[in-house]
């Protein structure tokens, strides 16, 4: 039911057993304040077994992102939309260890595409906590542009992004490769 997208250098594939305890230092960590974090074990694991959960209440979700290289979990990537969300979205997050490779943009840029040419979508955003000066460097380089900002509880305001149509992000993601 979940598809395995690949680019160049990356696998965007389901969640898998290990998963959490790849991810738990992350979300433990101050690094993960721009997604909700820290947290402890427990709400890691719910935060990942609802990521997975989507696929099945939505038929779409996010991805763990994974260096082809090395096998390595580098991040989390994809479409979601949950409960009390503004709309669906696009989502990121790599790991501090893997930053300044490109891989969040490789990644996201597979996950917009996955929404515009597999879901069918034809409107992208990406809700960016106040502050997060790289997800909104990511979100320019991906042509997004800033929208504005919505009020999301638990986690308060949010920078919405929006990003280029289907065929105008197609034309400027060629550009970028």
């Amino acid at each position: 039911m979940i598809p395995t997208l690949e680019t160049e250098r990356l696998v965007l594939r389901g969640f898998q057993p290990g998963d959490v305890e790849a991810f738990a230092g992350f979300y433990a960590s101050d690094a993960s304040r721009f997604v909700g974090g820290p947290e402890d074990l427990v709400s890691t694991w719910k935060r990942i077994a609802a990521y997975a959960g989507c696929w099945a209440l939505r038929g779409y979700g996010k991805f763990v992102v994974e260096d082809k290289a090395t096998g390595r979990a580098v991040g989390i990537v994809g479409p979601t939309y949950p409960e009390g969300w503004p709309e669906p979205e696009i989502g990121w997050t790599v790991l501090p260890e893997f930053e300044g490779r490109g891989y969040a943009r490789e990644a996201a840029a597979r996950a917009i595409s996955f929404a515009y040419d597999d879901l069918g979508w034809s409107t992208a955003m990406s809700a960016i906590f106040p502050g997060n000066e790289r997800s909104f460097r990511l979100a320019t380089r991906l042509g997004a542009h800033h929208e504005g900002a919505v009020e999301v509880r638990p986690y308060g305001l949010l920078e919405i992004w929006r990003h280029l149509p289907p065929e105008e992000f197609r034309a400027h993601v060629g550009r970028l490769n």
